[in-house]
């Protein structure tokens, strides 16, 4: 811990003020009181803090100038802008409810007010408020006569502008004030703002953690966060402050009720649960802010002297903090420096605020006039008729009702833009439809089952060996899922356009038990925010889900009721084995026998419904315009990314292709890149021509360079083959990921791995190690021989061609391989 010393207009030591980055390297510090804590004067002075030069400069501010306050909240909303809410004036007073807006141009400043209508959250002090974008959250604080618990939400981009008063069904946590708050902007607790600690009503401090975290439904929820140890507890604190780097949270300074106490300086993995102690930092009341791997502190109080506040700033750097923690240093190197600051804070030119505050000082003038008839007590604004900073809101509201005498209670809703084009198939008298009224219920009675008998990430090391999981489910059930979930992959394109976060799944054939480990280790697409996380980004799955493994039917049924439920969140992309030519022959139609006793050339069995299903599937995705993914690779054939688009569904995979879309699409399922990154030029790769039509191939380093920048991409993304590690990087632009560990059962030293992209684009790789040994027979025995088979020679014709193939080893992994090995598939 070091001092920093800044020149120029340096701030009076003061308590109770705020600090925001409003800008790469630049600070805004607002308010506080200064004094010692007998003879203190709250102000309201906004001073610059530069982080490289060291230097503090006093702005003057015009414009609606908000009245000094201490104990207030502000936040950084854009860049150069901050807006600060509530806090006390001295005396027992607490500051009005209006929001206002700093915005900082060259060396002066400008006060705007936020104009408001409806309810407010009223006056109160101590309370913490994040911005999760393009929502302002203010939670808890004091009223002036208690402390309370409520949670408000504003929509900054939204016009008119009004506070809602948040319902959560869930437990909430209790009431405090001089808590913390933050968001946490990556990792599984990605978009949650997380609270820490405070004093409650009965002035004891506290020591919880808990998220709260929008669904993509519009409902918001309360949920606690699980602590590892039972026994090693965070220390009770209020008068802090919590910041998050990447995943962790760290919790800085504070009091407790024991006075003189020290309290450590503590963090929390929001991965792992893990608290973890240092030596402490005696700061209360102060402000603190991190730059890369910096964490500053300012003013506040010392424990050491707890009624005067200190002067100058304190720097720590974490890393030589954190060098006998190898978790957290590992944590560390994983956060990359944020170079996207001015992009999180849309850095375009700033808009003309002269119009903007002439409207609202008209705005205000207005509602004195008002509100001079009202009781003084009422939280009521009045927004302003126009405005000029005009942004399409992502919902239209819509309503349902059809004259002028029907009661309108419950006949507004509200529709995604994206859906709006829809909404006129759903219009009917009184919106009655009898085929869509009850499609949800329909849907939720169909997907039920499949979910209780397959999504079992906490039960599965429970599962007896070789049990029946599809206990329960029906011929006529799985048929029905089949064609629920071929309606949602008919409207969709071949080539997918996806967002971030998101995360990867490659290879699975058949594993249905390392699929249930991952989604153990590092959450499941279902609700639940701390074992879920399909609120807070997408699923994408690259094919290869059945063959070889003995559970494809558990795998690719339970995917098909993931794409039902999350139909937006969940995508399925087509793997080579997703096939009949091939799944035929590795053991798909082996285990749909064996499991439901049917007719596999039937064209009504459970095994021809879901092959029918597989000609509908995705053959790629782009994320964010930058990285292609692919279940195989690019091929030699494939000019420009948009010749997917072109490909019509439903698609039979040919595998001695005659048109040019033929043969796109068999490279898409069939190619790997070339062992090594000095090849350049493409070569044939007769290991994986097993029909000998010689169509496949590896493509070379000039292929993926000049694939990607025709495309304007930068990366590619596939599975297809093993690896050693469970991923692979070659030439820092193509990655292999394989989620399938010990593939084929004789690969005992390959990982299978997973990958998650952030919200800020950082891709983190995540490793399982191949499972302990279990009684089940996790692979098909292919070589054996049919006839042992009771009854399938009477429904399933193996050729000698297809019973050779059968013979093959499973793929090997990448890895420099000499000309003469086996042929492999």
């Amino acid at each position: 811990m070091e001092s920093v010393n800044f020149a120029g207009d340096n701030p009076q030591p003061r308590f109770g003020h705020t600090i925001c980055a409003i800008a790469p390297n630049k600070i805004a510090l607002f308010g506080g009181a200064v004094g010692d804590t007998g003879r203190y004067v709250i102000t309201g002075d906004v001073y610059i803090g530069d982080i490289i030069q060291k230097k503090w400069k006093r702005v003057e501010a015009s414009g609606n100038v908000p009245t000094n306050r201490a104990a207030h909240q502000a936040s950084a909303i854009e860049l150069n802008q901050m807006i600060i809410f509530g806090g006390a004036v001295g005396g027992g007073g607490l500051a009005d409810d209006n929001l206002y807006v700093f915005e900082l141009r060259e060396d002066t400043g400008t006060w705007v007010t936020v104009p408001v209508i409806g309810t407010t959250p009223g006056r109160r002090y101590g309370h913490t408020m994040v911005l999760i974008k393009p929502y302002l959250i203010v939670f808890g604080g004091n009223t002036g006569q208690e402390p309370v618990n409520d949670v408000w939400s504003f929509n900054l981009e939204k016009s008119p502008y009004s506070w809602q008063k948040l319902e959560c069904s869930s437990e909430q946590p209790v009431v405090r004030v001089y808590h913390s708050a933050g968001l946490c902007s990556t990792g599984s607790a990605n978009g949650m703002m997380v609270a820490f600690g405070g004093r409650t009503s009965d002035q004891s401090a506290l020591n919880d953690t808990w998220g709260l975290r929008r669904h993509r439904d519009g409902r918001w929820d309360w949920v606690r966060a699980p602590y590892r140890s039972q026994t090693d507890q965070p220390a009770q604190r209020y008068q802090h402050s919590t910041l998050f780097l990447g995943t962790l949270m760290l919790v800085i300074g504070g009091r407790s009720n024991n006075v003189g106490e020290t309290l450590p300086f503590e963090i929390y993995d929001t991965e792992t649960s893990d608290w973890y102690k240092f030596q402490p930092i005696q700061r209360f009341r102060h402000s603190s802010w991190l730059v890369e791997q910096f964490l500053y502190l300012h003013g506040g109080f010392d424990s050491d002297q707890p009624n005067i506040p200190t002067e100058g700033i304190l720097r720590i750097d974490l890393n030589k903090r954190f060098a006998q923690t190898p978790q957290l240093l590992k944590q560390m190197n994983t956060i990359k420096s944020d170079q996207s600051f001015t992009q999180s804070f849309n850095p375009k030119p700033s808009h003309p605020l002269a119009q903007t505050q002439d409207q609202f000082k008209k705005t205000n003038q207005q509602a004195s006039t008002q509100q001079k008839n009202q009781n003084p007590y009422q939280q009521v604004r009045v927004s302003s008729a126009a405005n000029k900073n005009i942004r399409l809101a992502n919902q239209a509201l819509v309503a349902m009702t059809y004259g002028p005498e029907e009661d309108i209670t419950n006949q507004v809703k509200k529709v995604p833009i994206d859906k709006l084009q829809d909404e006129h198939k759903k219009l009917g008298p009184g919106f009655h439809d009898p085929n869509s009224q009850n499609k949800s219920q329909i849907l939720d009675q169909l997907y039920q089952p499949f979910m209780q008998n397959l999504l079992i990430p906490k039960d599965y090391s429970q599962i007896p060996p070789n049990s029946n999981l599809l206990t329960g489910i029906k011929k006529e059930m799985i048929i029905k899922l089949c064609d629920e979930v071929q309606r949602i992959l008919e409207k969709e394109p071949n080539l997918l356009r996806l967002r971030r976060p998101i995360k990867i799944y490659g290879n699975l054939n058949g594993q249905y038990l390392d699929l249930m480990r991952f989604f153990d280790h590092f959450k499941a697409p279902y609700d639940n925010l701390y074992n879920g996380d399909i609120d807070s980004q997408d699923y994408l799955f690259l094919g290869d889900y059945v063959d070889r493994g003995s559970r494809s039917l558990e795998i690719i049924l339970l995917l098909f009721t993931l794409k039902i439920k999350y139909s937006d969140q969940i995508h399925l992309l087509r793997g080579h084995h997703e096939d009949p030519k091939i799944n035929k022959i590795f053991g798909f139609a082996d285990e749909c026998f064996i499991k439901f006793g049917e007719d596999i050339t039937d064209p009504n069995s459970i095994y021809q419904r879901i092959n029918r299903v597989f000609q509908y599937l995705p053959l790629a995705a782009v994320i964010e315009e930058k990285i292609f993914c692919v279940h195989g690779g690019i091929g030699q054939t494939m000019r420009t990314i948009d010749e997917i688009e072109l490909i019509q569904k439903p698609l039979e995979i040919v595998h001695d292709p005659k048109t040019y879309q033929q043969k796109i699409a068999l490279e898409l399922l069939w190619s790997d890149p070339c062992l090594q990154e000095d090849e350049l030029e493409n070569t044939p790769n007769p290991e994986r021509d097993i029909f000998q039509n010689k169509q496949i191939s590896r493509f070379g380093t000039n292929r993926i360079n000049k694939f990607l920048q025709e495309n304007s991409l930068n990366m590619i993304i596939r599975s297809h083959e093993p690896t050693m590690e469970g991923f692979e990087s070659q030439n820092n632009n193509v990655i292999t990921i394989f989620s399938c560990p010990n593939y084929g059962g004789n690969q005992p030293q390959c990982k299978g791995s997973i990958l998650t992209i952030s919200k800020r684009g950082e891709i983190i790789p995540k490793v399982i190690l191949p499972a302990a040994p279990v009684q089940e027979q996790r692979w098909m025995d292919l070589e054996e021989p049919i006839s042992r088979k009771k009854g399938f020679a009477n429904y399933l014709v193996i050729s000698h061609e297809e019973a050779q193939l059968r013979k093959r080893p499973p793929t090997p992994p990448r890895q420099k391989r000499p000309s003469s090995q086996k042929q492999f598939k």
